[in-house]
């Protein structure tokens, strides 16, 4: 299998590729990794260095990676944090690279817009760039709560609010591919935990988990990666969803288990082959 990723990297901590790379090549994939922006960590630490990539220069990687082939065979294509509006254009011309090569190909858009507290924290221009140009080419959409409301153009505080506000998104999705919507960091309904909520063509499933003492960042950016990988794999997003969502719960129980601020993506590496913790998704 091998994944396109174009996201963030940081060199500290775990957010963006630096929380999808790993995770992904461990499961077996080939991931070739285009980074958005180079920081030294990420912004919750306070502040950082480095800066978003020019829009050009990302260009320049994706065009070099076609110009010898490595987008021929490509399954899937990932986006994250993309730094400036500026950089979809130069995304959205490699994915038609890619789909040329292989009409089959899924991109996978987890559009990194904000989230509810801070509200929208990416540059002007990018929710716009989400809402006009990457959902309707999207065949997998993984926002959060927050995210879906403010692309649906709908509040989301119920279940029911949050189901009809990812069925509207799922109709401006690419109408060839599977329009599948995985929304994360939702209230559990009826009782003390976390949930997420899948919308696909085989129906609407929710995943609980128990809800954990920490919400450490670059979760919605692995629980993309495995939600990408698990449906390349099987074709199932049922499925898909419980394999990631059960791998992503142990990850962050081992993290807080272990006292740590950042994913603790090395040490507990065994929870992506082998979650110790299985859930179920359910009709919703």
């Amino acid at each position: 299998m091998r994944i396109v990723s174009v996201q963030s990297w940081v060199a500290f901590g775990h957010v963006g590729n630096a929380a999808a790379l790993f995770p992904l090549q461990r499961l077996g994939a080939e991931v070739l990794g285009v980074h958005t922006v180079q920081f030294s960590n990420h912004p919750g630490h306070g502040g950082f260095g480095g800066a978003a990539l020019p829009a050009a220069h990302i260009a320049s990687v994706l065009d070099g990676l076609a110009a010898r082939g490595f987008l021929d065979a490509v399954d899937g294509v990932l986006s994250g944090y993309l730094g400036e509006a500026e950089t979809g254009a130069p995304l959205l011309a490699a994915l038609v690279r890619v789909r040329r090569a292989n009409p089959a190909a899924l991109y996978c858009c987890d559009p990194v817009i904000g989230d509810e507290g801070p509200g929208v924290y990416v540059r002007p221009g990018l929710p716009a760039f989400f809402a006009a140009r990457a959902v309707p080419q999207a065949d997998l959409l993984t926002p959060n709560r927050f995210e879906l409301g403010l692309l649906a153009e709908r509040q989301c505080g119920s279940l029911a609010e949050t189901i009809e506000a990812g069925a509207a998104l799922r109709q401006r999705m690419r109408a060839a591919g599977p329009r599948i919507v995985l929304v994360s960091s939702l209230d559990a309904p009826g009782g003390d935990g976390i949930a997420m909520l899948l919308l696909a063509p085989a129906g609407r499933f929710l995943l609980r988990t128990p809800r954990l003492p920490i919400t450490p960042n670059g979760a919605g950016d692995l629980l993309s990666a495995l939600f990408l990988f698990h449906y390349l794999r099987t074709g199932d997003a049922c499925a898909a969803l419980e394999e990631a969502g059960s791998s992503l719960f142990g990850l962050i129980a081992a993290t807080a288990a272990a006292g740590a601020r950042e994913l603790a993506l090395i040490a507990a590496q065994a929870e992506f082959l082998a979650p110790s913790r299985r859930f179920a998704a359910e009709p919703c």
